[in-house]
């Protein structure tokens, strides 16, 4: 799934616990769930109309979907070179090691235990 391993997927899940807060992740998911559902549900309808005009009209529907097709792939590679998990995992590892020097600088009461 968009060339993400196991614990960049558990680093990802963790900075949106982070960000956002277990409370709100539920209503996050759903929402995307409804929305995810919805677009099938929408290109579900319009695959079927489109194969249903192109057989009353005697048109072959490989030959219409087959641009469609080539379209979605295009888009897809788009989306793959806009999305850089390596990028985000460097940006997100340096955040950390951030965090991680300036709690080992704390002092006061409550000091981090090494």
């Amino acid at each position: 799934m968009f060339g993400i391993g196991g614990g960049e997927f558990l680093l990802i899940i963790i900075v949106i616990l982070m960000l956002f807060g277990s409370d709100k992740i539920p209503e996050i998911a759903r929402t995307l769930g409804k929305i995810i559902k919805q677009l099938k549900h929408a290109t579900d309808d319009i695959k079927n109309e489109i194969q249903k005009s192109a057989g009353e009209n005697g048109l072959n529907t490989q030959d219409l979907t087959a641009g469609i097709t080539e379209e979605i792939q295009k888009i897809k590679q788009d989306v793959a070179d806009i999305v850089k998990p390596k990028e985000i995992e460097t940006a997100l590892t340096k955040e950390i090691e951030k965090t991680k020097a300036d709690l080992d600088q704390l002092t006061g009461p409550i000091k981090r235990q090494n």
